[in-house]
């Protein structure tokens, strides 16, 4: 199977010329690492099985994308063949140009350790191997099966780092230079500060922000950073084999009912939780919004937001003209 030349044009759209991290990418064999995933469609999931097709395996893998490897606590790799599942997706491995962006707002340097919050499929882990060494780095996870897998995938391309099962929001068995998140934090953990020296510097977004967070340790143990110029989303940590299930009844109610208050819509309906900045506003104004987006075959396009204290609010787009029906405490 010739991947090389694949992984070399992934590499170069994932990581601008002359960067310390294309040759890593070049090296690394994505696919080896995610040898089965989830593809969205018709509501659910389809499970791929690489080896079903190996071409469509190698563009997969190897095109600038997120591949979902486990919906709620059902693994791609557990799946039967033919097998779909709905739920939402509780792992995956990023899309590379990602996965770099976040390691060079870390400022990784050649002599740094790292801890990898997210092990995932392993494909950070191994980028960072590649470039570091083994022993410079460590990936957690809340999930063991996903530990051992990735474990055995990487041991397979030739990488033995140090893997920890645990949660990274609490106490951490060592201590790095650097930390740097794959999964969205509701807020920077104490422990990261105990586990960075001075001058040690993390790297992560925040739960229902497009943000990315940055911060350097200070003398006195507290720690100074930034909001950076620039925007990611990953999947939520998580602390079980699943996301908590959400109440959808309000949702379902805000699909169909007529609002206490009805107006035209002054802006173009839109899937907010692509739309990062209008997403990291609503998080802000209002937290804990949930949202739902829908295109249909007649053209609509309807987006819902809910929040726990009854509020919610449609908007539905139809050539061109927006309606909007709100109810509730509050008008989101």
């Amino acid at each position: 199977m010739d991947w090389k030349q694949e992984a070399s044009a992934l590499a170069s759209v994932a990581t601008p010329p002359g960067s310390r991290r294309r040759g890593p990418v070049e090296s690394t064999p994505r696919h080896v690492l995610v040898p089965n995933w989830w593809a969205a469609g018709n509501g659910g999931w389809r499970l791929r099985r690489g080896q079903d097709d190996v071409e469509r395996w190698l563009s997969a893998a190897y095109r600038d994308r997120t591949l979902v490897t486990r919906v709620g606590p059902l693994h791609a790799d557990d799946a039967a063949p033919g097998t779909s599942a709905t739920g939402r997706a509780t792992s995956s491995s990023t899309l590379p140009s990602l996965v770099v962006q976040m390691y060079r707002h870390a400022s990784i340097a050649d002599h740094d350790t790292v801890l990898d919050v997210g092990t995932g499929s392993g494909y950070g882990t191994a980028v960072l191997c590649a470039r570091l060494g083994d022993a410079r780095v460590t990936a957690i996870d809340i999930d063991q099966q996903l530990n051992d897998a990735a474990a055995d995938r990487l041991d397979t391309i030739g990488h033995r780092p140090r893997i920890l099962t645990g949660d990274a929001a609490g106490p951490l068995d060592g201590q790095w230079d650097r930390i740097v998140a794959m999964v969205a934090m509701p807020t920077v953990p104490p422990s990261w500060l105990d586990a960075l020296p001075t001058g040690g510097r993390l790297a992560t977004t925040l739960a229902d922000m497009g943000l990315i967070l940055t911060a350097e340790k200070l003398t006195d143990g507290t720690a100074a950073g930034r909001v950076e110029r620039d925007q990611a989303a990953f999947m939520h940590t998580r602390t079980g084999d699943d996301y908590p299930p959400r109440d959808l009844a309000l949702r379902d109610r805000a699909l169909v009912e007529d609002g206490e208050h009805v107006e035209p819509g002054r802006y173009p309906v839109l899937d907010v939780v692509e739309a990062w900045d209008v997403h990291t506003m609503i998080s802000i104004l209002a937290p804990g919004t949930q949202h739902h987006y829908a295109e249909h075959d007649d053209g609509r396009r309807v987006a819902v937001m809910t929040h726990a204290d009854g509020s919610w609010a449609r908007a539905v787009e139809r050539d061109g003209r927006v309606l909007v029906h709100q109810s509730g405490p509050r008008r989101l």
